[in-house]
């Protein structure tokens, strides 16, 4: 989607005070780029995955392709990605079936995945029906595949909730912005690729920062525009309330 990319995170990496850099992708052309972006400086990155299935990918995702992603998979581990995660969205009639042998492949590969609840945001007609819930994920992975205990570092900030097997087959994560919201120790915040920051991932108001990172405004100036804006992070996105409102943009177009 951007140009010189792995020498965009080649210049980041050398920004002093940087000391992680992630990507997240669709992996459909990860498996000619893994090494270059690996050698760029990049070390982590998250893969989208709903299925293993070629026709429901095909329908999730309106292409063909799911051979690309995995040989992407492959090609990243290959090159030395530590870790590599692997994100799925849990649909309710949908994807629920593909819990396991998602779980399952993550297991054999070395990877973690992520289940991560149908939120109302890249979606024109969300439906709170089709949310597969994160218990039920739980519920699904343990009778198929081993019990899961809470990690021994759980970052309570982070968006997911991190599990282990007990079977020492790994670890998943699960993003339960639906049933487990973690808004009130939430750090997060976004800026999109034209220079709008978001204080919430459903945040309905933007901050245009790009003029003052373009001009000539003092690093003091960036840093209170920053620090207003995090001040204004909701106590919640409110999504199990009457009083939600679904942000216009959609997710492939916040990125951050």
């Amino acid at each position: 989607m951007r140009r010189d990319l792995p020498r965009l995170v080649s210049m980041l990496v050398a920004v002093p005070g940087i000391r992680d850099i992630g990507l997240t992708t669709n992996g459909v052309l990860l498996a000619d780029q893994a090494q270059t972006f690996f050698d760029a400086g990049l070390r982590r990155i998250n893969i989208s995955l709903d299925t293993l299935n070629p026709e429901r990918f095909r329908q999730l995702t309106r292409r063909d392709g799911l051979d690309r992603v995995i040989a992407g998979i492959l090609a990243a581990k290959k090159a030395g990605f530590e870790p590599i995660k692997i994100n799925a969205v849990s649909i309710r009639g949908i994807t629920e079936q593909e819990v396991v042998p998602l779980a399952r492949f993550a297991r054999e590969h070395g990877l973690e995945m992520r289940f991560i609840e149908y939120m109302p945001i890249g979606a024109d007609h969300w439906e709170r029906g089709k949310v597969y819930f994160a218990h039920e994920i739980m519920e699904q992975l343990e009778r198929e595949i081993a019990p899961l205990v809470p990690v021994d570092d759980y970052d309570p900030r982070a968006p997911a909730m991190e599990f282990r097997y007990t079977d020492g087959g790994g670890n998943i994560g699960i993003i339960a912005s639906v049933s487990r919201p973690f808004c009130r120790s939430c750090n997060r915040l976004r800026l999109t690729a034209e220079g709008k920051l978001r204080n919430c991932l459903f945040a309905l108001d933007e901050v245009d920062i790009k003029p003052l990172l373009r001009g000539q405004a003092q690093s003091e100036e960036i840093a209170d525009t920053i620090r207003r804006n995090v001040l204004a992070k909701w106590e919640g996105h409110e999504i199990n309330t009457a009083r939600f409102i679904k942000p216009l943009r959609t997710m492939h177009a916040i990125g951050g």
